[in-house]
């Protein structure tokens, strides 16, 4: 922390001497957390707006080196969208070390995305760390469920009119066509889950339980014994019993953890394992927020198809 602290001085020192002051561009400089929130944002803000986010789709949002690049391009924002409820623990970090008052909670151009939100898995218990990484509000995935990501445009929608009132028509008639394109959408998906609606799997982290609530996927259990906390031989040993004895076909992985421990649990288990980002931009094929779940529920259908789960009718 000591050397964080003095790189935060430093970039704090160099900021106030050398960086451009804000508001010479024509565009509202909004900067996300993440690439799903950065897709929501540019669609709200359209031509309005010069969108940038930090984690790219591929990496793991929990951990995100501080960076000077990162609190230069928050000094510059107009707008800081936060995916919320402790996820993203080095994001005060990056938004204090910014010196930009006006992205930081509080502020006109800070924007909780979570807020209004579906918010799953909250805990019912005392949290300690012999649980885990356990969040302390909930599992903070929730932009993996489409309804969520119309809440998500909301609250863009309600900071971009703090920050320009002016164009408040603008980025509301946006928003509508956002929320009528979900709309026609999300029938269109859950159709093409519907033969397989109840089908059992198993996920690595606990990504993904907004996803399967809304696609009716029955997850049964983590090759993470609890979150954070890599599984114990005796752990994969249970794991791979109870999927046989439940007849689990599948195990959903993100691509930014090792997937030694899952291939070798799928191969015992005689199950498919499917590597998917739960991000825009984390694979070929997802380049937007709706063509994320377009190519999600592609990829589970065909690892469906290669298990040998047959469609119900």
């Amino acid at each position: 922390m000591g050397r964080m602290y003095k790189w935060t001085l430093l970039i704090a020192a160099f900021l106030s001497i050398a960086a451009p002051q804000k508001g010479a561009a024509a565009e509202i400089k909004i900067v996300t957390t993440s690439t799903d929130l950065a897709s929501i944002a540019k669609f709200v803000g359209g031509d309005k707006v010069e969108v940038d986010h930090i984690i790219q789709g591929y990496q793991n949002p929990h951990y995100v080196d501080v960076r000077p690049s990162y609190m230069l391009k928050l000094h510059k924002a107009d707008m800081f969208v936060k995916i919320g409820l402790d996820l993203e623990l080095w994001a005060p970090i990056l938004a204090e070390g910014a010196r930009n008052k006006d992205i930081i909670k509080g502020g006109p151009g800070y924007v909780d995305a979570s807020i209004g939100t579906e918010i799953l898995e909250i805990p019912q218990v005392r949290v300690t760390r012999e649980l885990g990484d356990i969040h302390l509000y909930g599992n903070p995935h929730y932009w993996m469920d489409p309804l969520n990501g119309k809440v998500i445009a909301d609250n863009i929608l309600a900071g971009l009119k703090r920050i320009d009132p002016k164009d408040s028509e603008y980025f509301e008639k946006n928003k509508q066509e956002f929320d009528k394109k979900i709309d026609e959408m999300l029938p269109k998906w859950e159709e093409m889950m519907r033969p397989y609606w109840g089908t059992k799997i198993v996920t690595y982290h606990q990504t993904w339980p907004n996803f399967a609530k809304r696609f009716g996927l029955v997850v049964i259990g983590y090759v993470e014994p609890k979150p954070g906390v890599p599984p114990s031989p005796s752990h994969i040993s249970s794991l791979i019993e109870t999927m046989k004895a439940e007849d689990v076909k599948i195990i959903l992985q993100e691509p930014f953890y090792e997937t030694k421990v899952s291939e070798f649990v799928a191969e015992k288990a005689g199950a498919v394992l499917v590597v998917a980002s739960p991000s825009v931009m984390g694979e070929e094929g997802a380049p937007d927020y709706f063509s994320l779940f377009d190519h999600l529920l592609g990829k589970l259908i065909n690892a469906f198809h290669e298990a040998g789960i047959k469609p119900r009718s």
